[in-house]
């Protein structure tokens, strides 16, 4: 089976493959490969949120909450700056390198310092020695071999994506282990500090780069000036997805931020994944093609197309399914988050169509566009999380987030279609039809679950899984029979894979 996936991918990044085709079946592959990961984690969450309770989750989040503070607010933006690079970027790599490492060395330092007050920030103090092991991170992290961004920036994602199931299979090992002997928070903090240090081991035998230290910054400066952007988006970024995450904890309390952390990972699992890979796909192949508005623009409505088509189902199934999967698997004691996982599984979908405009506007050298929307975003949310919060607990935390978006990307999906000069109808289209498909698919589902079976069991859980994506598949076939949905365009993209 690895040996046809690298076979296939090898065709993919051929020289003389078009960059669009390789662009949407690339991101195919990726989203295969990397739901390989996503299906160990899902089943140490599971298995995780069986044992532990969610306090245990909340005290997790607590730290995982603090270091990102730090790791966000400290980014150089040198990853996205290297990808975007036309030239050479060897002579980048050892200056970008020690500075990681110099900024990992600081970080763990004072993260090690604010231990203390940040969890009586939290009013937790059990996660004060929690947050300073698990600040180890950021050392393993910073040593990591850099060479691998040669791995996304040249679309090998055959390796980028087995480097990072290291540090999936890792983590399961370790975390499951130690929950099943602790039957506490250590099993979360072991299993990541395991995925970080397996990952960044592995790095040096997948890649033949050597980095070595280089105090001569200014390459690392130069880099900095297109970094700057990427900093500012990920300040940005991090209040939006951290944001509620911070004030949940610090007005709700533990226990109820253990319940919103969990419902948002598995309402935004799916669409989570996709985003990844469309990130790391589409940016540096949007790179090689921002000279040529055509190629851009074809291969632009490509991935929102195979965007849409995946992710209108899986957003559609979570919704009307959160009670029954979160009863069947997780336990009752993990009920009071479904209404926000219902409402959070919509922010996962807007998320990831609005995820295919990120790396547009960073390949043709508008990264500041996304930080300006982004700004917009986290006004909403500022005006709207409080009493929301105050008014109806986690949910109205998920009522914030979802209506932040729903008023904020419209605007940038606009920007997105005059940058690649599509038509309005074309990208309408790309969109349009998965939605109308997933409410054929959804409907039904809901009359027979709530007349007919009240809530399911295990067996009819995953037939009622089966009926709607044949249902769903059935309507994107009729669309493409009377409004030209062009779905032979993922076909044949599948037939390229079977062919290789």
């Amino acid at each position: 089976m690895f040996s046809c996936i690298r076979r296939v991918i090898k065709n993919l990044t051929r020289s003389g493959a078009p960059l669009s085709q390789r662009v949407v079946v690339s991101g195919l592959w990726a989203f295969a490969l990397r739901a390989v990961n996503r299906a160990f984690s899902f089943i140490r969450l599971i298995i995780l949120a069986r044992v532990l309770a969610p306090d245990d989750f909340g005290l997790m989040g607590i730290a995982l909450l603090t270091m990102a503070t730090l790791d966000t607010f400290s980014q150089t933006g040198f990853q996205a700056a290297l990808i975007q690079k036309k030239d050479d970027i060897k002579s980048y790599l050892d200056a970008a390198w020690t500075v990681l490492i110099l900024r990992g060395s600081i970080l763990f330092a004072i993260l090690y310092i604010i231990a203390p007050f940040a969890a009586h920030f939290f009013n937790a103090k059990e996660a004060e020695v929690i947050i300073r092991v698990i600040g180890l991170s950021f050392l393993i992290q910073a040593f990591t071999n850099i060479g691998v961004i040669y791995f996304e920036k040249e679309l090998e994602f055959n390796k980028l994506f087995i480097y990072s199931f290291v540090r999936t299979l890792s983590d399961f090992v370790v975390a499951i282990s130690a929950a099943l002997i602790l039957k506490n928070v250590w099993a979360l903090v072991f299993g990541s500090l395991a995925g970080s240090t397996a990952m960044c081991i592995t790095s040096y035998f997948i890649h033949p780069y050597r980095p070595k230290f280089d105090f001569h910054l200014g390459k690392a400066k130069e880099l900095f000036g297109f970094g700057k952007w990427i900093l500012g988006s990920s300040i940005l970024t991090f209040l939006l997805t951290q944001g509620d995450d911070i004030f949940v904890g610090k007005l709700l309390g533990t226990t109820a931020l253990g319940l919103y952390q969990l419902a948002y990972r598995i309402s935004n699992m799916p669409t989570t994944e996709i985003t990844h890979v469309i990130s790391q796909v589409t940016f540096p192949a949007y790179s090689k093609l921002q000279d040529n508005i055509e190629k851009l623009r074809e291969a632009y409505l490509r991935v929102l197309q195979v965007t849409a088509f995946l992710s209108f189902p899986l957003a559609g199934l979570i919704f009307v399914l959160a009670p029954d999967f979160t009863r069947i698997f997780l336990g009752e004691k993990w009920m009071p988050m479904v209404p926000a996982m219902q409402v959070l599984a919509v922010f996962g979908l807007i998320r990831s169509i609005g995820a295919t405009t990120g790396p547009l506007f960073q390949a043709v050298g508008r990264p500041d566009v996304a930080t300006r929307l982004q700004f917009v975003r986290l006004i909403l949310i500022i005006i709207s999380i409080y009493p929301l919060t105050l008014e109806w607990g986690i949910l109205g935390t998920s009522l914030a987030v979802v209506l932040s978006a729903l008023v904020v990307n419209p605007l940038t999906n606009l920007l997105a279609i005059r940058t690649t000069q599509c038509k309005v109808s074309e990208f309408g289209k790309m969109i349009g039809l998965p939605l109308l498909g997933t409410i054929a698919m959804v409907a039904p589902i809901l009359a027979f679950k709530y007349y007919l079976f009240g809530s399911i069991k295990l067996s009819l859980f995953f037939v009622f899984i089966a009926i709607a994506l044949i249902v769903y598949c059935g309507m994107i076939y009729l669309f493409d029979w009377l409004f030209d949905y062009n779905i032979k365009v993922i076909k044949r993209q599948l037939s390229a894979i079977k062919g290789g």
